[in-house]
């Protein structure tokens, strides 16, 4: 059985930072990511990143200011988020994928953690 538990969330103040972890268990993925939803928005992506190349993508608003990394001992996955915004106010999802062509697509992506909830004040 696949799990994903998203640790890490809480509540900081405008500029300030957070790390985002995400243990994986139940069987192993080609590519695995991050993406978030808003009050009243869509779910969007934020990070992905592939496992065997680890090439990584970006949202543009989260660009130069969060960084994905992946431990594949242990099967985690991490979002070290910096400078951070109001609007990065959201509930941000682990997501792990069997195939990820895109890494972009939330349509790719296959299992799906629970969130935790990112609040930051201004």
């Amino acid at each position: 059985q696949v799990q994903l538990v998203e640790s890490g969330g809480g509540l900081v103040q405008a500029g300030g930072s957070l790390r985002l972890s995400c243990t994986a268990s139940g069987r192993t993925f080609t590519a695995m990511g991050w993406f978030r939803q808003a009050p009243g928005k869509e779910r969007e992506f934020v990070a992905a990143i592939a496992v065997i190349n680890p090439v990584t993508s970006y949202a543009n608003s989260v660009r130069g200011r969060f960084t994905i990394s992946r431990d594949n001992v242990k099967n985690n996955l991490y979002l070290q988020m910096n400078t951070l915004k109001p609007e990065d106010t959201a509930v941000y999802y682990c997501a792990a994928a069997r195939s990820a062509p895109s890494l972009r697509l939330r349509s790719e992506y296959n299992y799906w953690g629970q969130g935790t909830q990112v609040t930051v004040s201004s």
